[in-house]
């Protein structure tokens, strides 16, 4: 059942994405495409599976693509392609549309396939044309308002206020589409961040099931019960990986998209820490402690999911970065109107370039590279404690350990109600 909740979250990964996936084998056939694909393209997806990736290129350039994928399957490599060509894609009607596509490659019972993420950049490209339009438009004014400056001397204030006017309009409108391609660039530079960790970070749970599965097969004696154990949990780690990375995605979709909400009510703050340690212990390795004290009042007002998920972060990464043997400590105290909650870890700690980054998406600390992770833990955290009101520090030194301190409000009050208009 494990297995398949798993699956079911993958599955709604690849049907739900808002770029088009499209997965090609060794001989350039298309094997899978997601629906966002199949609607930026106009076809189906039985009308796809089993065609050349040719036939979502424009027919002007479709020779040139045949050498270029045969040249990629001869030296394959993870990358944006494009490198300062524009690209486009054709439609099932024969339109084409500019995109925008990033390559990721990976094998499978011994066989290649390919991963092209598609992203329909139509929207872009006009928000560049009018860039070009604003500035024409810029341009021929400065140039009939020095007309007019010259052949009206007399109204070379009111033409010049005029012109000053009008300037400002477009220098605004200017910088207002410059922002928006801005954002749009950040945007892309994020999503291709996400493409080549997640292609790396996808690729080694599932080649350890694969091969454990494939192993478990052989092991057929009583006496090897021992062996297939050993396997059974690995299978189970790598299951276990693959759920944390998708539910890291998941919380990061629901913040991007505004869908996730908070709910204040009355809770038992030292209580609901104990809940979530006692909760967390199956994950500490040989040896490790989580030791817990709490001063102050114990009943505040907040939102009790948000205020776990966060807890459940912060701990699980204590555990991950620190070795075995070691202690987690984890405090809280309630006073002058706000709750103060520490988890202190006695692990690798973080340099002092890297902590800068580090509440960044997809940003991972230089000496955590060997370590599993999707580089949104501490982001989604930061995003959780806006929504709380709250807010976090953190200190650490290489070597000695990390403390990460979180501050929330005891009553979560507005104009003297709360956010429920209780």
């Amino acid at each position: 059942m494990e297995h398949q909740f798993e699956h079911n979250h993958i599955i709604s990964l690849f049907e739900n994405a808002t770029e088009g996936f499209v997965v090609t084998n060794g001989k350039g056939e298309i094997v899978l495409v997601n629906p966002s694909a199949c609607r930026m393209f106009d076809y189906t997806a039985d009308e796809l599976i089993n065609q050349h990736v040719e036939l979502l290129i424009p027919s002007n350039y479709k020779r040139g693509h045949v050498k270029l994928r045969d040249g990629f399957y001869d030296k394959p490599q993870n990358r944006v392609m494009g490198h300062g060509r524009d690209l486009f894609g054709a439609k099932k009607g024969g339109e084409n549309f500019p995109v925008e596509v990033s390559l990721s490659t990976y094998f499978l019972n011994e066989e290649r396939f390919v991963i092209a993420f598609i992203v329909d950049i139509t929207h872009r490209k006009e928000i560049e044309k009018s860039m070009v339009r604003q500035q024409e438009q810029l341009e021929r004014v400065t140039s009939e308002m020095r007309k007019l400056n010259t052949e009206l001397e007399a109204k070379v204030e009111e033409r010049t206020v005029i012109l000053k006017e009008a300037l400002q309009r477009l220098e605004e409108s200017q910088q207002e589409l410059s922002e928006a391609l801005d954002k749009e660039r950040e945007l892309s530079e994020i999503k291709s961040r996400f493409v080549s960790m997640a292609s790396h970070e996808f690729r080694t749970p599932l080649s350890t099931v694969l091969s454990s599965a494939s192993l478990l097969a052989k092991y057929t004696k009583t006496e090897d019960q021992d062996k297939r154990n050993r396997h059974i949990e690995k299978i189970k780690a790598s299951v276990k990986h693959l759920n944390d990375l998708l539910e890291d995605f998941l919380s990061l979709g629901k913040l991007d998209e505004g869908k996730v909400s908070t709910l204040f009510f009355e809770l038992n703050l030292p209580e609901l820490i104990q809940d979530t340690i006692d909760e967390m212990k199956g994950l500490v390795k040989k040896d490790q402690l989580i030791e817990y004290n709490y001063w102050g009042d114990e009943i505040i007002e907040s939102d009790k999911k948000l205020i776990k998920n966060i807890l459940i972060n912060l701990i699980s990464n204590a555990i991950k970065f620190s070795d075995e043997g070691r202690t987690i400590h984890v405090n809280s105290n309630v006073k002058d109107e706000m709750a103060v909650i520490s988890v202190r870890d006695e692990g690798i700690g973080i340099s002092q370039d890297d902590q800068e980054h580090l509440f960044t998406s997809f940003f991972r600390g230089k000496n955590a590279t060997n370590i599993q992770g999707t580089g949104l833990g501490l982001h989604i955290v930061k995003r959780y404690l806006d929504l709380l009101n709250g807010d976090v520090d953190l200190k650490s030194k290489l070597g000695e350990g990390t403390i990460i301190t979180f501050t929330i409000p005891v009553k979560q009050t507005i104009d003297g109600k709360n956010d429920l208009g209780n």
